[in-house]
């Protein structure tokens, strides 16, 4: 699991802060904080603290009342609401780096990245701030996953994906029989991995910025089944290979290669979990001639087979699921 090494501890209780940017409600700052809550409510204060502080008072905490921190994070929803000054941002993010794990979820990600924080790291940046981000995206490695952890930094594209961020660390630092008590309470059926993506449907920033990529993105969509080739894809856009793999490198962190079979293996999870077609059936609907093959890589991305993915599914109390 990417995350379990964040589970060492040289001593309890493990002490999360919430660090919020907004100064306001937000399903970003929800969605992270009420998890983490529940599970400190369930284990004790000896052995879990959440604090959610406002940042201005962040920048003001005598250098005694951080100095235990195992994890920070700074949280931010509306990527129009106030940030702080320059020189308190810098002190904030000194203050940051100060815990043994640190990061932003939601636009405060693009707050840090602005500021030099994230420099070099996997990045996991909302899909409608990447327009924002073109000036500085050279210095990122730009992920279209919901989450990203990287040596000390962590970050997250907010929103919904602030839950399963939050019950992922959960999980990696307290183990599944908790996760599980804490999904049962918030009547949450699954917690999507870090490596999912956004759906780029929901940048329509990203959009105007690219409308080549977008092209690109919607074919390999239209062509699951079919597969097409990179020469095929790059062709039909009026791009070179070259041009194509260089737009996606930049733009997705990854090759248009890489990408479209990812793709490919969303969907064949979707039908996993909501569909009744064997497990042959739906390697062959998502592009893959060998059962092998699709097993292979369907593992290699979620540390999961087809077969157990599905299983699960049986064990929800769906009895009309086939495990063929």
């Amino acid at each position: 699991m990417p995350f379990s090494h964040l589970s060492t501890l040289d001593r309890a209780p493990y002490r999360i802060v919430v660090i919020d940017a907004d100064n306001e409600p937000s399903i970003t700052l929800a969605g992270l904080a009420q998890p983490l809550r529940l599970a400190a409510k369930k284990l004790g204060s000896q052995r879990l603290q959440v604090d959610v502080i406002r940042a201005e008072r962040m920048v003001s905490l005598a250098q005694d009342e951080r100095k235990d921190w195992h994890l920070a994070l700074l949280v931010a929803d509306d990527a129009a609401s106030p940030m702080l000054l320059p020189e308190q941002l810098r002190q904030l993010i000194e203050r940051l780096k100060q815990a043994r794990y640190w990061g932003a979820v939601g636009s405060a990600v693009l707050c840090l990245a602005r500021a030099g924080a994230l420099d070099g790291v996997r990045v996991a940046l909302p899909w409608a701030l990447y327009a924002d981000a073109d000036d500085i995206a050279e210095r990122l490695i730009l992920t279209p996953n919901l989450f990203e952890i990287d040596g000390q930094r962590l970050t997250c594209c907010g929103g919904a994906a602030s839950i399963d961020f939050s019950l992922t660390l959960i999980e990696a630092l307290f183990g599944a029989t908790l996760q599980s008590q804490v999904k049962e309470a918030l009547c949450v059926d699954r917690v999507r991995g870090h490596a999912e993506r956004q759906s780029f449907a929901l940048g329509a920033h990203f959009a105007n910025l690219q409308p080549t990529l977008l092209e690109a993105l919607s074919l390999m969509q239209a062509n699951i089944e079919e597969p097409l080739a990179t020469d095929d894809v790059a062709r039909l856009v009026g791009l070179s290979r070259r041009q194509l793999e260089r737009l996606f490198t930049h733009y997705l962190g990854r090759s248009p290669a890489r990408y479209y079979l990812e793709l490919r293996l969303q969907r064949a999870r979707h039908l996993l979990i909501h569909s009744h077609h064997s497990i042959v059936q739906i390697g062959l609907m998502c592009g893959f001639s060998s059962a092998s093959h699709f097993s292979t890589a369907f593992g290699t991305l979620f540390e999961i087979t087809p077969r157990e993915e599905r299983q699960r599914r049986l064990l929800s109390g769906d009895p009309q699921m086939d495990g063929k």
